[in-house]
């Protein structure tokens, strides 16, 4: 008698009711399943048992998504009727967003070049017979008039300052500034000496300001503590982009809790907008909503959406949102992947816009915390102690003509999308085309249409994050310089407000300044040079008859380095006063305030001459033209490698050391005034490393060195967000790609997300059997994240592989291999 050998198609029916009843929740139904005789029928035919009626031939298994989910969220259901339910064609679907509401939205081309306008202009004035055209005037609030005379108060002092700085340094000079190398080095000293004179300015009257303790035009002076209007609906968007995904799910959940006890989370949705182009983490976003919701039952209230066709960034991700849901909402509020905000700041700030209707934008002060590496703690202990005196500092001088951050402020909708749209840059070339840097122009973009831009700098619950080491703050600092050099070409553009061309100003040279301090290094270093190396003439003049003796003043020296270290280092010694003033307990008490302040600054000393140097980089590249590439920032505290710190700083130890030496062998004295500059780039790569790691970190912690409030007595909202964090992290992974296309469950659930459901048209029929047959037969490793991503998108792609996954002999070991995971369930977790 001959032995009867099952067909394979018998054998994957029999293991696809295994994987699926290990996924069912239910005892009973698993029971059932498993002695059911469905594994004695085809894929097709099992499918077709599994979802109750026909199915579609070119898609079996999309059929049995609703009972594939339904076995394996039984109770609870994975979603409430009205997010799991049917689309037009009886296919299983999860709605992620709310529907649309369409708001066409385009932005206005850029008017850059002034000797065009007028040209325009004088058309016009000719064409009404140069008459002026009548617009009616309205009086000006009173502290647009403040602002105007607190300005021409600065300019005095920043030109006085360093209109006296610059006598003293010609005086310096041993040439008193009549050679064309001492005429350049005095420029560049002048300019640099401005800078300097502006921020602290800047920071002297925020200390007044936070020492007085009142503000009569604070945007929050004269706002109570009424109820939220119904009407007055904010939207709360969380843009990412390959990010952390425990990290950003942790600091959004944290804020619902925290809007919900605040009394007021009715009036907030949560939109995750999503540009990730990772498969895998795609999917890790995907199961942290479905997380978030089911814990929270926040459906409804928590929307997620990830776009595929990935334009302008961060900008584009909200331009896509406005024009998609815009003009539901009267508010939106942009948070970071790493912000937490508590609900009583969100509340009071949707009560600052209700009560100053002509308000555009209210920035927020966030606070950093959350790190534990010895540099980010430095640096969250400076923007904690030093940074109120400078946010109150521009809020004194700019008042509603202010900056905007990008994150963790509040925008209200309609001018937003009438005025902030942004257009590219014209032109071609690298500093052309979509804006980088887009939150300094959408606030002067407000600010031309006529609203107010304003820093909440005294309100508390506004947290973000620092990165962890220098190497991921430079990473950062090289997209921020090209943005803001592109944003500089917007200077001369038509109806920007002088503030805010001015804040284009302070943007370029936040980044110009490092290449003018090099220059003025180096000439400084070419000046004596020429004085040590080459024959002095006494005599310039022909016929002279007394000679001209270089007169070198080392006293008068002295007193301009020591003016210039006053206006540096005056503003922390301020802050620590302040700090004293109201109260340093929290900050690990006086003299632990202290300590850290000459701490931190001797190592800010030591880290800006680097800082310097690859500033110059960014600078010369991007004007170069040479690609950078935009990655989200480390969300970890991670360290620097000792072999990361070597490669990223051996050329600044080098330039240190030729330049230490070529400084002795021509004047040794010389050496003292640069062995700062030289000696920080030579001790570079240790300080890289060093500053990095979070041993040191946590054991200045234990010391009470440079501790913040927000380490002392953690408010509750980061105190949940910690918990919420360590809960996700501790969590079994989620699957990834491959077990999304093999795995009943898990596939039923990606299929049900998937949005990119088309018509049957002849065209994208072959090119769906082209893609699958391809991806089945050449196996998982064959596949890039774009063709991955293509199948995420399109779960009719998806569903189509699963089923010829399991169905077709054809199909590459690879997906049964890495498909199935040796752990019985992949199911969404649950973290309430």
């Amino acid at each position: 008698m001959a032995e009867v050998t099952p067909s394979k198609t018998m054998v994957s029916a029999e293991h696809y009711l295994e994987r699926l009843a290990l996924e069912a929740q239910d005892r009973n139904e698993r029971r059932r399943l498993l002695a059911s005789d469905l594994d004695t029928h085809d894929m097709a035919s099992l499918h077709a048992a599994l979802g109750g009626g026909e199915v579609d031939e070119d898609d079996p298994a999309a059929s049995s998504v609703g009972r594939r989910l339904a076995l394996a969220y039984a109770e609870p259901p994975l979603a409430p009727p009205e997010i799991l339910n049917t689309d037009e064609h009886g296919i299983t679907r999860v709605k992620t967003a709310p529907p649309l509401q369409r708001t066409p939205l385009a932005p206005e081309g850029w008017s850059t070049n002034p000797f065009v306008r007028f040209g325009q202009r004088f058309k016009s004035w000719a064409g009404r017979g140069f008459r002026r055209k009548h617009r009616e005037s309205r009086p000006a609030p009173r502290w647009q008039m403040i602002a105007s005379a607190r300005r021409w108060v600065l300019l005095v002092l920043i030109f006085g300052q360093s209109f006296i700085a610059a006598n003293q340094m010609r005086t310096v000079l041993p040439g008193q500034g009549q050679q064309w190398l001492e005429i350049t080095i005095l420029a560049l000293f002048v300019l640099l000496f401005a800078w300097v004179s502006a921020g602290f300015w800047t920071a002297l009257m925020g200390f007044f300001q936070l020492l007085r303790g009142r503000d009569r035009y604070a945007i929050d002076s004269e706002v109570g503590d009424e109820p939220i209007p119904a009407d007055a609906r904010t939207a709360l968007l969380v843009p990412i982009c390959n990010e952390d995904v425990p990290r950003v799910f942790a600091g959004v959940r944290a804020t619902i809790e925290s809007l919900r006890q605040s009394g007021n989370g009715q009036h907030f949705d949560v939109f995750i907008l999503s540009d990730t182009f990772d498969p895998d983490i795609a999917i890790q976003e995907t199961h942290a909503w479905l997380a978030l919701c089911r814990d929270l039952e926040a459906f409804g209230q928590v929307f997620y959406r990830r776009r595929q066709r990935r334009v302008k960034r961060k900008s584009g991700n909200l331009d896509d949102f406005c024009r998609r849901w815009g003009a539901c909402y009267r508010y939106m509020l942009v948070l970071d992947a790493d912000s937490v905000m508590s609900g009583a700041c969100l509340t009071r700030l949707v009560q600052m816009m209700e009560a100053h209707p002509d308000a555009g934008i209210v920035q927020t002060a966030p606070r950093a915390s959350g790190r534990m590496n010895l540099y980010a703690r430095m640096q969250q202990f400076a923007t904690r102690v030093y940074g109120p005196l400078f946010t109150a500092g521009l809020h004194f001088w700019q008042l509603g003509e202010s900056h905007y951050w990008g994150h963790n402020a509040i925008i209200r909708m309609a001018p937003f999308m009438r005025h902030c749209m942004l257009a590219p840059l014209p032109g071609k070339g690298s500093m052309s085309g979509e804006i980088l840097s887009h939150d300094f122009v959408e606030a002067a973009l407000m600010r031309r249409a006529g609203w107010g831009v304003w820093i909440a700098y005294e309100l508390d619950g506004s947290y973000e994050e620092m990165p962890p080491n220098l190497l991921d703050e430079l990473n950062r600092d090289r997209r921020w310089c090209h943005g803001n050099l592109m944003n500089f070409r917007l200077f001369l553009s038509k109806g920007i407000h002088p503030v805010h061309r001015a804040v284009f100003l302070t943007g370029l040279m936040s980044y110009i300044s490092a290449p003018l301090w090099c220059l003025f290094l180096v000439l400084s270093t070419a000046l004596l040079a020429v004085h040590t190396l080459s024959t002095p003439n006494y005599f310039p003049e022909p016929g002279m008859m007394f000679p001209v003796w270089p007169q070198w003043n080392p006293t008068l020296a002295v007193g301009l380095f020591g003016a210039t270290a006053t206006l540096l280092f005056l503003p922390k010694v301020l802050s620590v006063i302040l700090v004293w003033v109201q109260g340093s307990r929290q900050f690990g008490g006086p003299l632990k305030v202290l300590s850290s302040m000459v701490l931190e600054s001797l190592f800010s000393m030591a880290l800006a001459p680097v800082r310097m140097l690859f500033h110059t980089r960014f600078v010369l590249t991007s004007i170069m033209g040479w690609a950078i590439q935009w990655r989200s920032p480390s969300r970890e505290n991670s360290d620097t490698t000792w072999g990361d710190a070597i490669r990223n700083h051996w050329s600044q130890t080098l330039i240190g050391a030729v330049w230490a030496v070529g400084v002795y062998f021509m004047e040794p004295t010389f050496l003292w005034w640069l062995s700062p500059i030289v000696g920080a780039m030579m001790i570079s790569i240790p300080v890289s490393a060093l500053s990095s790691r979070v041993s040191l970190g946590s054991a200045c912690f234990r010391a009470r060195l440079f501790r913040i409030p927000e380490e002392t007595h953690p408010p509750r909202v980061l105190r949940r967000m910690v918990r919420h964090l360590g809960r996700m992290n501790a969590a079994a992974p989620t699957p990834n790609f491959v077990q999304i296309v093999v795995d009943p469950v898990s596939n039923a659930l990606a299929t049900a997300l998937g949005t990119s459901r088309h018509g049957h048209a002849e065209p994208l029929k072959r090119r769906r059997h082209e893609r699958v047959s391809r991806a089945l037969k050449l196996g998982p490793a064959s596949m890039d994240n774009l063709e991955r991503l293509a199948f995420l998108d399109d779960p009719v792609m998806l569903s189509q592989l699963h089923w010829r996954v399991w169905g077709d002999a054809e199909a590459h070991h690879g997906w049964h291999e890495h498909g199935l995971p040796s752990r019985a369930s992949l199911r969404v977790p649950a973290f309430g």
